[in-house]
């Protein structure tokens, strides 16, 4: 196994759980691909460096089959799942229940609640097709309905423009999760949700090596199986030579998006909201109107770093005061810029915290900054600050990275990263299914 992400950590413990000898490669220091923290500011802060907020873990059909629980994981959760704070000193919140939500929102609730209520009734028969590969649905009806309404625009987690066909299917999924699991944070950071993953799969006799950086596929002992948790620029360096030119070339055409701008800081006190909704969820949408935000995906995407950036914020120690110093808090964010951007967003972002949040700069001990490079730096998988591994648009999503998906042409050698499907997100169900298609080419 090449790559300890979630998916990774997925796959490597599917095949041990198969009684197979398991060997995890990961070439950072730490352990976790996307799922790592770090004290990034100052001693005693700790950040996490890529995912913070985790709406699909408590979702995941494979991670619920887990007892993390007994090596300490914890999932806390906030009082509101999201809030989108406006200049009035208001706030659009999302709380567990769909008809408070609804009722808060103050319009159109009744239409809210039929799709978000029926989402929720109906999400046992559309889990195995959302949160899986390509294929006849289990239930072809249920998924009808809900491909009608995700192939329309409008939501903006996607790393693609608002206008764009399938963004609102991220809104959906998004939505549903808030409302069935909650948006939820480790208690302790991202690193948590890894460690009980690498301390379950020692417990079946697996092995994980950090900082051992594999640039070759002949570096790697003889195996019945290599499963890559990278997306298809890192792969192409490492098994290239390998690969058909066919294939080379399919990996090649792959098309990576939107990179991100990160920002943690540490702070002597919480964030000074006007609309204190914002202090009680999970996840805070910094954008203003939906005009605003339209036009700040729709720049990010056309190659203009936005002047009033779409930023997605979360102040852990408000629910987790573990992570920092009696009195103090760390926040992290991000906010979408083209891929490979290198103009310095930190004064923007810090413009609109402190334009919903007036004081906020006041209350800064220490920031770190990751640039589009600095985020590729930290995981190799996020190409040009990519953390989707890849666009997730129609061309693009249904055979993500090609029609083969997990395998490839090359026996016992397949790919389980976020580019292959269900794709982006803290789930692990990409190296469950690679794995699987592993196992069965190998008992063939």
């Amino acid at each position: 196994m090449i790559g300890s992400g979630p998916n990774g950590l997925a796959a490597a413990i599917v095949l041990a759980q198969a009684g197979l000898r398991v060997t995890v490669f990961e070439a950072e220091p730490t352990v976790g691909g996307g799922s790592r923290s770090a004290e990034l500011t100052l001693p005693g802060f700790v950040h996490d460096l890529c995912s913070a907020v985790h709406a699909t873990a408590l979702a995941s059909p494979f991670f619920r089959t887990l007892p993390l629980a007994q090596y300490g994981l914890e999932f806390i959760h906030p009082p509101l799942e999201v809030a989108h704070p406006f200049d009035d000193g208001s706030a659009a919140i999302v709380e567990r229940s769909v008809e408070r939500t609804a009722a808060l929102l103050g319009r159109d609730d009744e239409s809210y609640a039929r799709i978000f209520g029926g989402l929720q009734r109906s999400w046992p028969n559309l889990e195995s097709s959302v949160l899986g590969p390509l294929r006849w649905p289990q239930h072809p009806l249920a998924m009808a309905a809900f491909g009608m309404r995700a192939l329309r625009s409008i939501a903006a987690h996607g790393l693609v423009p608002l206008d764009k066909a399938l963004t609102a299917g991220f809104g959906l999924v998004l939505g549903v999760m808030a409302h069935m699991v909650g948006w939820v944070i480790p208690r302790g950071g991202a690193q948590k949700l890894t460690d009980a993953l690498v301390a379950h799969l020692r417990a079946l006799g697996g092995e994980v090596i950090a900082n051992h950086r594999v640039t070759s596929l002949d570096e790697l002992p003889r195996a019945r199986a290599v499963l890559c948790d990278l997306s298809p620029r890192p792969f192409l360096k490492i098994a290239g030579a390998r690969l058909p030119a066919s294939y080379r070339r399919s990996l090649e055409r792959y098309r990576y998006g939107m990179g991100v701008f990160k920002v943690d800081w540490a702070l002597d006190g919480p964030i000074p909201w006007k609309a204190a909704e914002c202090g009680r969820a999970s996840t805070v949408h910094l954008g203003g109107t939906l005009a605003e935000l339209e036009l700040s995906e729709q720049q990010a995407w056309s190659g203009t770093a936005p002047d009033r950036p779409f930023v997605l914020l979360t102040q852990p120690t408000l629910f987790d005061p573990s992570r920092a110093p009696a009195g103090k808090h760390t926040v992290w964010t991000y906010c979408h810029v083209p891929g490979g951007s290198t103009v310095d967003m930190l004064p923007r972002i810090e413009a609109q915290i402190e334009r919903f949040a007036p004081g906020f700069r006041d209350r800064i001990l220490a920031r770190s900054v990751m640039s589009p490079a600095g985020i590729e730096g930290h995981n190799a998988n996020y190409v040009g600050g990519d953390i989707g591994a890849g666009i997730a648009d129609v061309p693009q999503f249904f055979t993500r990275p090609t029609w083969r998906m997990y395998s490839t042409p090359v026996s016992g050698l397949y790919l389980c990263s976020a580019a292959t499907p269900p794709g982006v997100g803290v789930h692990g169900m990409c190296g469950y299914f690679a794995a699987q298609r592993a196992l069965a080419d190998i008992h063939a």
